[in-house]
């Protein structure tokens, strides 16, 4: 791989992973975990944040055939905005999940499908516009590398996921989500500022 490709998926895959720590979907997915199969969990999970992320780069790909300071702005604008949502934004915390022995799902080849049906569509519905999907669509739109973005991103994602999937119903005390959120947006806020004193 080139120098540029490996820093760009090296900054990408650390943005992306930084970001969907205190997220929603990580959340989801911890909470799934506790009520559902691994399998079915991780199965679903990474098909929807691959979905997602194909949909950010493409997104990302039809800015770039915009003038490169506009989108270089528009990119740091994206970046600034989100530091500033995920410092403004309060933590509820995933909440108490509820488990049970064994989990609620018998180990049949239905169940299997009715677990990853569910998981696909909430995690699909909770990173449609996310901060991290839109954060995926300004590397595009600004690198122009989409396949090294959708690969470093994608992975990232399926990183965290594997983290909540695994750690299921002692996520809560094993991450600090304030601690990850000010991380993040101390990181978006950086990349922001580059993008807009580099356009």
């Amino acid at each position: 791989m080139p120098t540029d490709a490996y820093r760009l998926a090296v900054t990408v895959f650390a943005t992306i992973f930084v970001a969907e720590l205190p997220d929603k979907t990580a959340l989801a997915a911890l909470v799934l975990a506790t009520r559902h199969r691994a399998a079915p969990v991780l199965l679903g999970a990474g098909l929807a944040l691959s979905v997602q992320s194909l949909v950010a780069v493409a997104a990302g790909s039809l800015f770039a055939l915009l003038p490169s300071r506009p989108v270089h702005l528009g990119a740091g604008v994206v970046f600034l905005v989100s530091a500033g949502v995920m410092i403004a934004r309060k933590d509820d915390g995933p909440g108490t999940p509820q488990t049970g022995p064994g989990g609620d799902v018998p180990s049949s080849v239905g169940a299997f499908w009715r677990s990853f049906g569910t998981v696909f569509g909430v995690v699909f519905a909770a990173e449609w516009g996310d901060l991290t999907q839109l954060a995926t669509a300004a590397f595009a739109a600004r690198e122009r590398m989409p396949v090294v973005i959708f690969c470093a991103a994608t992975l990232a994602l399926w990183a965290v996921t594997a983290i909540a999937v695994g750690l299921g119903n002692r996520a809560a005390r094993v991450i600090r989500p304030v601690v990850a959120q000010r991380v993040a947006a101390a990181l978006f806020a950086a990349i922001g500022v580059g993008l807009l004193v580099r356009g």
